[in-house]
């Protein structure tokens, strides 16, 4: 059984942050708020926790993994980005935007995409979010929380994720409501920015 803790969405609690930070750092798996919906991740270096987030998801080992960062300099090293890539990204940071770069060597070869090499970053606009990743010092390996079967009304519905999650993860966290959109996803691997999946960032560079 999950435990299961409420955090106010403006000002978190320190206590549950920092319990739900060590949560993490001993190998369980969270449900969290965003800026775009529900979330779940665990330890960037975590394998085992990782495969609970694949089978939770029912995930191949192509999905393109996200590192959750606090800032654009944490996200810089983990990811390869030219100039034109860190205009768009510091443009649009923070916010509901994932935006897939090449992998640097700070990167766990299993959270990297195994051909391409590459690997989702964002930096959130959530102060849940952000108290998390200051306690842990570190980004968070997440993926948002589209169930199998899921309905797209259901990613923000905290009650109905506690009920279908409530035996599978170590942590859920009820920040309140969220988004009902996950992240609006953009490739910045070749030059041109793509397009991969429309969510809750604003598309205003095409």
């Amino acid at each position: 059984m999950s435990q299961f803790f409420e955090i106010h969405p403006q000002n978190p609690q320190g206590r549950l942050i920092v319990q739900a930070a060590e949560i993490v750092r001993q190998g369980g798996v969270i449900v969290y708020p965003t800026d775009s919906s529900y979330a779940i991740g665990c330890h960037l270096d975590d394998k085992a926790a990782l495969q609970r987030i694949q089978r939770i998801r029912e995930l191949d080992k192509s999905h393109n993994f996200t590192l959750v960062c606090s800032d654009l300099s944490q996200l810089a090293l983990y990811a390869k980005v030219d100039n034109q890539a860190f205009r768009l990204v510091k443009s649009h940071t923070p916010g509901p935007y994932t935006f897939i770069l090449k992998a640097t060597s700070q990167v766990p070869k299993r959270l990297a995409h195994p051909k391409r090499k590459t690997i989702g970053l964002r930096v959130p606009q959530h102060p849940i979010t952000l108290a998390l990743l200051a306690e842990l010092g570190e980004p968070v390996m997440s993926c948002s929380l589209i169930l199998p079967d899921m309905d797209e009304m259901d990613i923000g519905d905290i009650d109905m994720i506690r009920e279908r999650l409530e035996k599978e993860v170590d942590l859920i966290v009820d920040g309140g409501a969220t988004p009902l959109l996950p992240t609006t996803v953009v490739d910045l691997t070749q030059g041109q920015p793509e397009l991969v999946r429309v969510g809750g960032g604003v598309v205003d560079w095409e």
